[in-house]
């Protein structure tokens, strides 16, 4: 299938899923089938194999079921360090070389990611290199310790805290995003922290350290492999089976579920340095992910932030143009979910009539039902974000993943899809009420600091020159 007949294919069938948004049962009827096999091994390795035989690739996904929400304080960045120090090098396979071999066999894609609930590692290989794929994720889940050395430690912990510096420290509004977790999360909340980890923690890190939290979550038992793509599911199994069943067995970790953190209404102000304009953040904790009412708010967050025809969008945005942008989002997350709601002002915005209309349409969704256009839009545009993810083959593993991740069925599609088509504006407004409240929210006003000072006055000083430059030219004529 070309890359043009998938998307004609892809845009037919959500053309399908609107036509059949009366009908729940009509859409569901339709619903795409990602077909899976699904077994463990004797270790306690999970596998889950889909078979694509479109394209001669395959997809290669392992989640460990560890993230940042897993560390305890003091130890912030653990997950997010041995994302970096899985890539260092193993036993077999040598230092610093995993990146390599994989550019040598071809491979197209080849990352790693951390957040609050997971770590993953993917790669996408011709299929005729499926076996080394397996080679090297096995040697590392294997046989790592022999490589874990203090200098390759402190090389990638320097690494961490540099990309924390490029990704927060020194970013636009990158503090915001730190400051937020640690007003809405206590200290003793493994959410406080935030994945990329705190400088201190980091640096006090030591090789005991990092070999205990390695031993105790880098275990097969806590692993789960999803192979995608064009191979044969007999052989396929030989070779998970060859890579993987030799680990020695062990334990998953147990993951204690941590309460929703009762919130009552705090409000700092922050200065950025690197800030051009202010930004309000007002945030609330919401149901966890795939729990009740979670879906309920991203159907919110499309009713209120949707550029173009969000509620909030058009008011401060398109109407008054008081804001340059508007954004409404449910950060969806294990233990506790945050529903949050930004607005950059405009230089000459008033603050005070900003959040007076934050404020107004807030109180509206807590009292008022939406209307069935935002409804159905909402559930539409949701369904075709499923479909349209579905041609990458990499993003159906993760989508496996995910839901056997969270769920503990690969196959939740459908019954992730009804959350949305079930959803009710009763409902939506029910949720609003419960947990949108004024007394119990962050809020948070970002404002420029001496760098944004000093980069207006910079921006002034150019133009005048700019001007000088201009009228000089018309005299000179």
């Amino acid at each position: 299938m070309t890359r043009t007949h998938a998307r004609v294919v892809g845009l037919a069938t959500s053309l399908l899923l609107v036509a059949a948004m009366a009908s729940p049962s009509a859409a569901q009827s339709k619903d795409p089938k990602i077909k899976f096999d699904h077994y463990k091994l004797a270790n306690g390795f999970e596998v889950i194999l889909h078979q694509d035989k479109k394209v001669p690739i395959v997809a290669v996904s392992v989640w460990y079921h560890v993230a940042s929400g897993n560390e305890v304080p003091g130890r912030s960045g653990f997950a997010h360090l041995f994302e970096h120090m899985l890539f260092q090098g193993s036993k077999h396979v040598g230092e610093d070389r995993h990146f390599s071999v994989l550019k040598n066999i071809g491979a197209t894609t080849v990352n790693g990611t951390t957040n609050t609930d997971r770590t993953n590692y993917f790669e996408v290989v011709p299929s005729n290199q499926l076996e080394t794929a397996l080679w090297l994720e096995s040697d590392r889940i294997g046989y790592l310790l022999p490589m874990l050395t203090k200098k390759s430690l402190d090389n990638q912990i320097e690494v961490v805290r540099n990309e924390k510096r490029q990704s927060y420290d020194n970013r636009p509004y990158g503090t915001t995003y730190l400051k937020s977790f640690a007003m809405l999360f206590p200290k003793n909340h493994p959410y406080h922290g935030t994945t990329i980890g705190k400088h201190q923690d980091l640096a006090a890190a030591s090789l005991a350290d990092v070999k205990n939290f390695y031993k105790r979550y880098y275990v097969p038992a806590n692993a789960t492999i999803v192979i995608a793509g064009d191979f044969e599911t007999a052989n396929a199994k030989k070779l998970v089976q060859k890579w993987f069943g030799t680990l020695p067995k062990s334990v998953k970790p147990k993951v204690t579920p941590v309460a929703m953190p009762i919130m009552s209404t705090r409000r700092a102000k922050l200065k950025d340095k690197f800030a051009r304009l202010r930004k309000l953040t007002y945030a609330w904790h919401t149901p966890a992910t795939f729990n009740p009412g979670d879906a309920e708010f991203d159907i919110l967050a499309e009713a209120l932030g949707r550029r173009g025809t969000g509620r909030l969008y058009k008011r401060l945005v398109h109407k008054l143009q008081l804001a340059t942008r508007v954004r409404a989002y449910q950060r969806s997350m294990q233990f506790s979910s945050v529903f949050f709601v930004e607005v950059s002002l405009k230089r000459r915005a008033n603050l005070a009539k900003v959040e007076r209309i934050v404020n107004e349409e807030l109180a509206k969704v807590r009292k008022e039902l939406l209307t069935k256009r935002e409804m159905k839009r909402s559930v539409v545009a949701r369904e075709a974000g499923f479909v349209w993810g579905l041609e990458s083959l990499l993003r159906r593993a993760e989508m496996l993943q995910r839901y056997n991740h969270f769920t503990g069925n690969p196959g939740y599609l459908t019954k992730d899809m009804n959350r949305y088509r079930n959803a009710t504006a009763n409902g939506v407004r029910g949720y609003a009420a419960k947990y949108l409240v004024n007394n119990r929210r962050m809020e948070l006003l970002t404002v420029p600091g001496s760098r944004g000072k000093w980069r207006k006055g910079m921006r002034r000083r150019m133009m005048r020159k700019h001007m000088k430059r201009k009228m000089n030219k018309k005299g000179g004529r």
